[in-house]
Parts: structure tokens; C-alpha cells; sequence
């Protein structure tokens, strides 16, 4: 009744129309992120979710009002840039190892090597999960542009002066939680890194990727095949 009272030129018909078509688990939603820990709490429920979407697909309704309600409550606006590095608490530091999924980090003294004055963290924090590295990036100062990973990666690489560095390697990026699987950060966590980069050490000139592309050799083939 209410879409069939919608009218274009009576803007109220509209508001009528929205709140008659928000499902009231949305509500339902608001009032538990009111909670303590409730952001942590909903962002934990979407995860599980996830994995039961396969077999449940009628639940997927459910999934995009919890993944509207996130983005929201996640936007650009409330998110903080943070610059990681050895003296950052323990427990930030126990997440960045637990989540970086590109190059797995084999102990303290490798993610020690990749904190060293000649890398760079940084990742993305909301006041509501103040010790959760939403997304994060790894950043290697080079003397030119690297070829390989590996030799970033060595524990036992030598560690230049940031100053001698004319390149900035983006060699790792991870979103940490599944739970906010969807709602893009990277954009603007890269965006911002390179102005951080740039003002802090105006001797880099040159920004480049050593970060794994999904499915590239096999379009390459594929390519080249034809």
C-alpha cells in the first residue's frame, strides 16, 4: 500500500516508503551495536554468516542489511591511519602477525626485520575496535625498484638508511577481518600511505608493487594460448 501511495512530487511518500521496506532486523542490529563490544560482537556474527551462505543461501537477505549496516558504521569518516612499527603494543603486534596472509611472518625476528627503520606499516583503526588493524599494508624502502620478493622478505638483509631510498616497495596488504568482507578499504589506505610516504621522505620518487595478482599466470596463458 505504501509503494502504491508513492508519488514523485510529494517527497514524504518517500520517507514512508524507506521506513516501510527496512527490514526490523536492521533495528535489531542498531540496538546491539549500542552494546558493549557490540560492533566487535556484530562484525564476529557476519563472519559466521559468511560461512554458512553456501548452504543457506536464503540467508543472504540477512547478510546484505549486516553488510549495509557495516559499511556505515566503518566509513572513511571514522577510520584512523596508524603507523605500525616495533614499539606498538604487543597485541597489535600478535594481529599483524596472525593476519598477514600474503607472506606469512615466521616468528618475531622476521616481523622484527619487517619493522626496521627501512619498512613501513601502517593500517587502518575504528574507535570501536581500537587494537584491530582493520587492513594493513607493507611497504619496503629500496634503492631502486625490487625484482623479487624474496630478498625483502630475508630476516638477515642488510637495513639501509630510509634517507639513501629513492623507492617505495608495496610488497603485502591483508584485511584482517572476514567479518568485513566487502567493504573496501584498500583505496583509501593506499591513497593516504603515499601522502604519508611523500611528506615524510621527500627523497622517494618512484612507487611500485611486488604484490601477488590473482590468476595473472593464468590469464597469461590463456592469452597467450590464443
Amino acid at each position: 500500500a505504501t509503494a502504491a501511495a508513492f508519488r514523485n512530487d510529494q517527497p514524504d511518500t518517500l520517507v514512508e516508503l524507506l521506513g516501510a521496506v527496512e527490514p526490523p532486523r536492521q533495528d535489531l542490529f542498531r540496538r546491539l551495536n549500542m552494546a558493549p563490544h557490540g560492533t566487535a560482537s556484530l562484525v564476529n556474527m557476519r563472519e559466521l554468516l559468511l560461512a554458512r551462505l553456501p548452504d543457506r543461501p536464503q540467508l543472504r537477505s540477512v547478510d546484505a542489511d549486516l553488510k549495509h549496516l557495516l559499511a556505515s558504521w566503518f566509513n572513511r569518516g571514522f577510520l584512523r591511519l596508524q603507523k605500525i612499527d616495533w614499539h606498538s603494543p604487543a597485541v597489535v603486534l600478535e594481529k599483524l602477525m596472525r593476519y598477514e596472509s600474503v607472506h606469512p611472518i615466521k616468528g618475531w625476528d622476521d616481523l622484527h626485520r619487517r619493522l626496521s627503520d627501512d619498512r613501513r606499516c601502517y593500517g587502518f583503526f575504528h574507535p570501536a575496535l581500537p587494537e584491530e588493524p582493520l587492513i594493513f599494508v607493507e611497504i619496503a624502502l629500496t634503492r631502486e625498484i625490487a625484482t623479487e620478493i624474496q630478498p625483502l622478505l630475508d630476516p638477515a638483509s642488510e637495513v639501509i638508511d630510509p634517507g639513501d631510498a629513492d623507492t617505495a616497495m608495496f610488497y603485502s596488504i591483508n584485511n584482517a577481518l572476514r567479518g568485513l568482507r566487502g567493504i573496501s578499504f584498500g583505496n583509501f589506505l593506499l591513497k593516504q600511505v603515499l601522502s604519508e610516504l611523500g611528506s615524510e621522505l621527500p627523497n622517494l620518487h618512484q612507487f611500485a608493487t611486488l604484490s601477488p595478482m590473482p590468476h595473472f599466470a593464468r590469464g597469461l596463458q590463456r592469452l597467450c594460448a590464443g
